[in-house]
């Protein structure tokens, strides 16, 4: 994943004041009792991350790439869920092109109260950051960076195919998130090309959920969640009260109260121009608020770096999250 921070301007910065003091309610500070909330199983998302790496890079055009896709809809339709790809074509920043699929699995479909869950699934095709300039440009297993968010996801499909969340749920991976200009953090359009084309055209025309919750690099043994910056210009209810979650579930430790400026990943997309309000957990240092970690774009992104702990730590707060939403907790 290459999630760039927007140029923030001063009009900008007030405007997403304004947002985070918008007529949404405030999140409250005790916690709702709703019952049954199914526990997330982390040793089954981080099987599900250790599938995805065995099959090796998965940037667009390889056969990892085409393994995953299919592995996928097939894993999707096997919890259940009703699955479709959604194929485009598109030109990457060096004018090549590319064929992609967004894989989108929807459980009760004919339900109108809807969330939206989303992760990317590609991983990239060089290692620009890594310290080994003659690896630089060898494509990464990015067990973090597209393996984490697909893992946990994977894992709440397959709850949801046993437990009624009581609302409907569509979960989208979109594809060739992360093959975006290197070096150059002015070309923000190059990235996030699945779910570009997902925000434009909807994989059901006038597709409109309450909200969405974006997972991106959320397996690291370290990781931090701070409250990021386009999240908080859009839905800052939605981010305040899933932190909250958070915190009563007793992953504070995790998910940082802290503020990050705003990042380019692919829930800019779905907000501006899918129009659903929609959040990004996603692992920034809480020390810099701009880096993504040591193993971000290098080769270390691999198995060693997953921790059981942070995928049950995001799982949790995002399976409580839609059953506190059907309970009217949220």
């Amino acid at each position: 994943m290459k999630a760039h921070f927007l140029r923030f301007s001063l009009f900008g910065f007030v405007v997403l004041l304004l947002a985070a003091c918008s007529s949404e309610p405030e999140a409250v500070s005790t916690t709702p009792t709703v019952d049954n909330i199914p526990s997330f199983n982390r040793d089954s998302a981080y099987n599900y991350i250790q599938q995805q790496v065995d099959m090796g890079p998965r940037d667009p055009g390889s056969e990892g790439h085409k393994q995953v896709t299919e592995w996928l809809v097939t894993t999707l339709a096997g919890h259940g869920a009703e699955v479709m790809k959604q194929p485009f074509t598109t030109r990457l920043y060096d004018n090549s092109v590319a064929y992609g699929n967004n894989v989108i699995g929807s459980y009760y479909p004919d339900r109108k109260h809807r969330i939206l869950l989303c992760a990317h699934f590609d991983t990239r095709r060089v290692a620009d950051y890594d310290p080994n300039e003659s690896r630089q440009n060898e494509p990464i297993l990015g067990a973090d960076d597209g393996g984490s968010g697909v893992g946990v996801l994977m894992e709440i499909a397959r709850i949801i195919n046993q437990e009624d969340p009581g609302v409907g749920v569509d979960i989208v991976f979109f594809d060739i998130e992360d093959q975006g200009n290197p070096g150059d953090d002015h070309d923000v359009s190059s990235w996030c090309l699945g779910s570009q084309h997902w925000g434009s055209s909807p994989h059901v025309p006038g597709y409109k959920a309450r909200f969405g919750i974006l997972l991106d690099m959320v397996g690291h043994k370290n990781a931090r969640f701070m409250k990021e910056g386009v999240s908080m210009q859009y839905a800052p209810y939605i981010t305040n009260r899933v932190w909250e979650i958070a915190t009563q579930q007793g992953y504070g430790r995790y998910f940082d109260p802290g503020q990050t400026g705003p990042l380019t990943d692919d829930h800019y997309y779905v907000n501006t121009l899918a129009g659903i309000p929609t959040i990004d957990i996603i692992h920034v240092d809480p020390n810099t608020g701009k880096t993504f970690g040591p193993h971000w774009h290098t080769h270390d992104d691999n198995m060693d770096i997953i921790s059981k702990s942070t995928l049950k730590a995001v799982g949790q707060t995002v399976l409580t999250t839609l059953w506190y939403e059907s309970g009217g907790a949220f």
